[in-house]
């Protein structure tokens, strides 16, 4: 727990991780001298590459098999250009170019794993933004940024909740046929939150009509 002031990457540098560890990480984690830290505890990390970020790669071999959906563009390897990141980190690099289809823009993955293959490292960070992607919709659906209380107990207990919630909710969209984006899904639950239904039947056909479940009328022929 901070208040909030802390940079991500000080608080990274505070974190023990055992060896062998997998550590992926956005740009606000490019620093050489922890990188170079978590090679020698024998860790292994992706991070993803700032745009000013200087280096001398030789491409790496690399086949990309028939019919895959992988976007790795170029797989380099080689060492920092700079005098300040050399001496920072001067061991041996790896980066792979990958191309996001949402944002339209080519990203560099740096690590200083040499035997996985091309896609893992993809794979990896398309993990991680599954999970920022988690926390992003707490804060905006949930309305996490702001507090009832401020003690560090009630903070906590109130992030437990939001966790539970979130859950909860995501395992409802799943389980629904109907296909719910999810802020729609948590709008109609609070508007029926004190509404008896069938939870399991409302989810797969939130716009059922109640006369869709009666019994069609009976037609009696006139006698004449």
């Amino acid at each position: 727990m901070s208040d909030g002031k802390k940079h991500d990457i000080t608080a990274a540098k505070e974190m023990e991780f055992p060896e062998g560890s997998v550590i992926v990480a956005d740009r606000g984690y490019m620093d050489f001298s922890w990188l170079y830290t978590l090679n020698k505890q024998k860790n292994f990390f992706v991070v993803r590459c700032r745009e000013n970020v200087k280096l001398d790669l030789v491409e790496r071999p690399f086949n990309k098999p028939l019919g895959s959906k992988s976007n790795v563009q170029v797989d380099w390897e080689g060492y920092f250009s700079l005098y300040k990141s050399k001496k920072d980190y001067p061991n041996k690099i790896r980066m792979v170019q990958i191309w996001d289809e949402n944002e339209q823009v080519y990203i560099e993955l740096l690590t200083n794993n040499f035997s996985w293959t091309a896609s893992t490292i993809e794979e990896l960070y398309k993990r991680r933004w599954s999970i920022e992607s988690f926390f992003k919709e707490i804060k905006t659906h949930l309305k996490i940024k702001s507090f009832v209380g401020t003690s560090i107990n009630a903070v906590l207990v109130q992030i437990w909740t939001a966790l539970i919630t979130i859950l909860l909710l995501k395992s409802l969209q799943r389980a629904a046929k109907h296909t719910w984006h999810l802020s729609n899904l948590i709008a109609f639950i609070r508007l029926n939150l004190f509404v008896k239904i069938n939870l399991q039947k409302w989810l797969d056909k939130p716009f059922l009509d109640d006369t869709e479940n009666q019994k069609p009328p009976t037609i009696q022929w006139q006698m004449f």
